[in-house]
């Protein structure tokens, strides 16, 4: 199956930092508020990259808080330590791509405000027999619960490790066509599979047609806990955000995905 995964790279980078670049320093005490944001998602195939941030102001229209530049960026698989370099603005990478292995340990650490921050995160295991029942799926037009709360496809993968997992959906259409009035649901999203070994994807849980890619994600525990905690975020409890960045909040995590490609028609 094919993998592309770079525009829900960037999906997925949006989703974590959100909860942490809105947060108020108003709000929170001086020693929280000074702590940088950190964005960071390894995948094997990819360039790695780490973004930095400051924490911004609710008033702030932006995306994220400001970029921090000049850090000394290293990273660590336990036996060889490699320095990141800072591409842009905030943002640090390193190229060979070859530093990425399943099941390695891989530690961040950087210095700011004298401050030492640092984060830890293991390669899981790439997705392994993802299948579909379905790949081309004909949603109805009518409103009937029996036939929204059918399944439309159901997707399997093997797990005899009992790694966690997310099927993230990424609609690749410039304008997708919403077929039904349910309010305005998103068009892309991700739903969390944890540890299983199959879901099953209700007709209703599809709102638009066109081709999606049901992206596949072995992920670690870390993006679970800032998945599960998107829905009740809040800058008045910033402190309850999950983090595992010492001396800093965000996420530096790693993942495996594999792809498969719907097609969502209407009859």
């Amino acid at each position: 199956m094919e993998i592309k995964i770079h525009q829900m790279f960037f999906t997925l980078m949006i989703l974590g930092v959100l909860a942490f670049s809105s947060c108020t320093k108003t709000s929170v005490d001086t020693a929280i508020s000074n702590k940088p944001v950190v964005v960071g998602y390894l995948i094997p195939g990819q360039p790695i990259s780490v973004k930095i941030y400051q924490q911004k102001q609710l008033t702030d229209t932006a995306t994220y808080g400001a970029a921090i530049k000049g850090l000394a960026l290293t990273l660590s698989d336990g036996s060889k330590t490699v320095s990141l370099t800072e591409s842009a603005a905030g943002t640090y990478t390193y190229a060979d791509n070859t530093f990425l292995v399943t099941g390695k340990t891989y530690t961040l650490q950087f210095s700011y405000l004298n401050t030492q921050v640092s984060a830890q995160t293991v390669m899981p295991e790439k997705p392994q027999n993802y299948t579909a029942t379905k790949t081309t799926i004909n949603l109805p037009t009518g409103t009937s619960s029996s036939i929204s709360d059918s399944v439309a496809t159901t997707f399997r993968w093997s797990n005899p490790d009992s790694v966690y997992h997310v099927i993230a959906f990424k609609n690749d259409d410039t304008a997708p066509f919403q077929v039904n009035s349910r309010g305005n649901p998103p068009v892309n999203f991700t739903v969390n599979v944890n540890k299983t070994i199959e879901y099953q994807m209700l007709y209703r849980s599809f709102n638009y047609i066109g081709i999606y890619r049901a992206i596949l994600l072995s992920v670690d525990k870390e993006y679970i806990n800032l998945l599960n905690n998107q829905s009740g975020s809040s800058s008045q409890n910033l402190a309850n955000i999950p983090t595992n960045v010492n001396n800093g909040l965000g996420i530096f995590t790693a993942m495996q995905a594999d792809t498969i490609k719907l097609t969502l028609t209407q009859y």
